[in-house]
């Protein structure tokens, strides 16, 4: 069974930073694309950042140069590093993986997780 467990969520005030970690369970992804995305109330879900074997890394325009998309492959697990929160990032972010990085950059996923929620207050 695959499992993507997210951690690292949280309230945290503007201009802080968090660091957004899931780790896959029931197969090794190493070369698997990952990305995460997030969804407010409201609205629909946005890539936020992805990542695609061996490193190069992808960015939404709203997070780039503040967030940065990384792996540990060892212990199977992508992480989001977010600095300099705003409000408008607060969300419930997803962590999500494909074969295909093609399919995962148009929001299709073999895998999601089950969201961690980021506040930001003002």
């Amino acid at each position: 069974q695959v499992q993507l467990i997210e951690s690292g969520g949280g309230l945290v005030q503007a201009g802080g930073s968090l660091r957004l970690s899931c780790a896959a369970s029931g197969l090794a992804f190493s070369r698997y694309a990952r990305a995460w995305f997030r969804q407010a109330p409201g609205k629909e879900r946005e890539f936020v950042a992805a990542i695609r074997w061996p490193s190069s890394t992808y960015y939404a325009d709203s997070v780039k140069g503040r967030s940065t998309i990384s792996t540990d492959n060892a212990k199977n697990t992508v992480y989001l590093q977010m600095n300099s929160l705003k409000p408008e990032d607060t969300a419930v972010y997803y962590c999500a993986s494909d074969s295909s990085f093609n399919q995962l950059s148009r929001g299709s996923a073999d895998y999601w997780g089950q969201g961690t929620q980021v506040t930001v207050s003002s």
